[in-house]
């Protein structure tokens, strides 16, 4: 599925990439769609797919950046916000799949809006979370997530879309 795909690749993409690339790249969703609004409790877990997806990111990240013991409880608080972020979204796209053929054109552009300021609420999540597990790195794990965060920014949109 194209939206599940999508889903999925901006996933990903959350902690290596700024919010304008994210909501450049970012289908609409309907008018009434919110990271909180997806169910009454929070986001509702996110399709198998997502979260195998998620889970892999994660454990990546923990490798590249060669993440220790001592540093695992600032990093699990960085990785539930990916897997936070990832349900919101596929949440959010799973409503929008459900409403897209019947939206209008002005509703597209409010979705539009919408799907950006949840993209910069979870960035500004993840962002917060990785302040703090940043600043418990050593100076060559910094390196590290320097380069890696460079290369993401740098690469091109294409690239950046299908990770």
């Amino acid at each position: 599925m194209f939206t599940s795909s999508l889903a999925r690749g901006i996933i990903l993409a959350v902690p290596l990439v700024s919010t304008i690339a994210l909501a450049q790249s970012a289908a609409p969703l309907p008018q009434t769609a919110s990271p909180a609004a997806a169910s009454p409790s929070g986001p509702a877990a996110p399709s198998a797919e997502t979260q195998a997806a998620v889970d892999q990111r994660i454990k990546m990240l923990q490798t590249q950046l060669g993440i220790t013991e001592a540093e695992m409880p600032l990093w699990s608080a960085f990785a539930q916000a990916m897997r936070e972020n990832a349900a919101a979204t596929d949440a959010l796209f799973t409503q929008r799949a459900g409403a897209v053929t019947t939206m209008n054109a002005t509703e597209n552009m409010h979705s539009y809006a919408q799907i950006a300021r949840a993209y910069a609420d979870n960035t500004e999540r993840l962002a917060t979370a990785f302040d703090s597990l940043y600043a418990s790195l050593s100076d060559t794990q910094k390196q590290a997530a320097d380069t890696l965060f460079r290369q993401q920014a740098s690469a091109s949109p294409q690239t950046r879309a299908r990770r």
